[in-house]
């Protein structure tokens, strides 16, 4: 395997912040006019795919962030049910685990004052189940966003310019 020279292991640093080539070839120096097809061109080269992988593994293990882990904390975020969060009368439940509590949103309290005296309001809002949903389904392979569209046109080329055979 080819070793990368400075500029080459510099991209492959700045494409693993955002995983895109163009902004990642300017960070580490290539023209701005030629950005995009350097970015190509050096995702392309089996030596730079190979840095980037072994970089991102490496992160992964440092940070405990892997594949698993997140489609964990994807599966509690679709499945929480607002009930196992909160009771009726809208109080954070006692006996709510750990991870149903880290799908909460947000918690707002708004006091107010009436002729029956004081009371508190609460809204207890949980992560929005509907892009967990979305993201599982696209990792599990459920739905596919791509529209494949084939179509035979016939061309017929006529007029003193036809090609002859």
């Amino acid at each position: 395997m080819a070793k990368l020279n400075e500029k080459q292991r510099r991209f492959v640093d700045e494409y693993l912040i955002d995983l895109n080539a163009t902004q990642a070839a300017i960070r580490a120096g290539y023209s701005v006019k030629t950005a995009n097809e350097q970015g190509s061109q050096l995702l392309a080269k089996l030596s730079i795919q190979s840095e980037i992988s072994r970089k991102m593994a490496e992160r992964s293990k440092r940070t405990g962030v892997n594949q698993d882990r997140v489609v964990l904390e994807l599966a509690k975020l679709a499945f929480v049910k607002m009930t196992d969060v909160v009771d009726r009368h809208g109080e954070i439940r006692a006996d709510a685990s750990e991870e149903d509590l880290a799908c909460i949103e947000s918690v707002k309290y708004k006091s107010s004052e009436s002729e029956n005296g004081s009371s508190i309001e609460r809204e207890v809002k949980i992560s929005p189940k509907l892009k967990a949903l979305e993201l599982l389904g696209k990792h599990l392979g459920m739905w596919d966003d791509r529209l494949d569209v084939s179509v035979n046109i016939p061309v017929v080329i006529s007029g003193e310019d036809a090609l002859e055979d």
